[in-house]
């Protein structure tokens, strides 16, 4: 906030500017997302495991990964993503009854403000923007998330509850819900619990960092394909559509990979 308030004065602050709603606050707007990221996310996870052992590679697991289990983590976001498509435009449908609907329209108000301000960051005019979009919203949030959501929150319930499936779906559902856009809720909530069963399973974080930055990493290269284009990001969802059987597929192989992961990665555990 001292940065902004340097840069644009108090004005930097306001609704307008962080919200998005006034462009000349971009960069600021920007420098807020990454720093609020470091903050919120970064900080503290590394603040537990320094206060517990004072060694973060032991703490959470920072094992060498396998040039095999990368391509594999690969293979599942990329065969996941039709599956995961549908259950966003599923979820896009959601409607409440009638005495509910006061808590859908601030649910939709709230996730057109999301909408509006990822839309707004996701803009590009130049290669460096670029980069600094996969850093933005895939390389920092992956790192920083992943260490938050399933290196601390993840592994504190597992303490808490003595079963890494609460754990795993526990972080997962705060891991969706922290990000307040409630119609993509269901996809965040199934791609944190794949995150956390590849944690598990692996016994390794960067598995569960590669997805998570695969997964944000396309919507940057997808936004700046679309506006070379000119195709209207507010068109994203209407561009790319399966079958049924598509759809299907994508599942039934998504789950095969996962359950393959699993037993690759265990056996190696087990060896080591």
């Amino acid at each position: 906030m001292l940065i902004i308030i340097a840069g644009y004065g108090l004005d930097g602050l306001s609704n307008n500017a962080l919200s998005g709603q006034d462009l000349k606050y971009l960069n600021g707007l920007k420098i807020f997302q990454i720093l609020s990221s470091i903050g919120l996310f970064l900080l503290p996870p590394i603040a537990l495991a320094w206060e517990q052992t004072g060694a973060l590679k032991s703490f959470y697991g920072f094992r060498k990964p396998k040039i095999g289990f990368l391509f594999l983590v690969f293979l599942i976001m990329v065969c996941a993503m039709p599956f995961m498509e549908w259950t966003a435009l599923t979820n896009q449908k959601m409607a409440f009854p009638g005495f509910l609907k006061s808590i859908e329209e601030w649910m939709r108000t709230k996730e057109d403000e999301a909408m509006k301000m990822t839309i707004l960051l996701l803009k590009v005019n130049s290669v460096w923007s670029f980069l600094l979009n996969l850093l933005m919203i895939a390389l920092l949030p992956a790192v920083s998330e992943e260490l938050m959501f399933r290196g601390g929150v993840q592994r504190s319930f597992s303490r808490m509850f003595n079963n890494h499936h609460i754990a795993i779906w526990a972080s997962a559902f705060i891991f969706s819900a922290i990000h307040m856009q409630f119609f993509g809720f269901v996809p965040r909530l199934l791609l944190g619990a794949v995150f956390g069963y590849l944690y598990y399973w692996s016994g390794s974080l960067w598995y569960a960092m590669l997805g998570h930055f695969l997964n944000n990493a396309y919507a940057v290269c997808a936004a700046w394909y679309l506006q070379s284009k000119n195709i209207p990001l507010t068109d994203a969802d209407d561009t790319f559509h399966f079958a049924w059987y598509g759809y299907a597929l994508s599942f039934i192989v998504a789950i095969f990979l996962l359950k393959y992961f699993k037993t690759k990665t265990s056996n190696e555990q087990q060896l080591d």
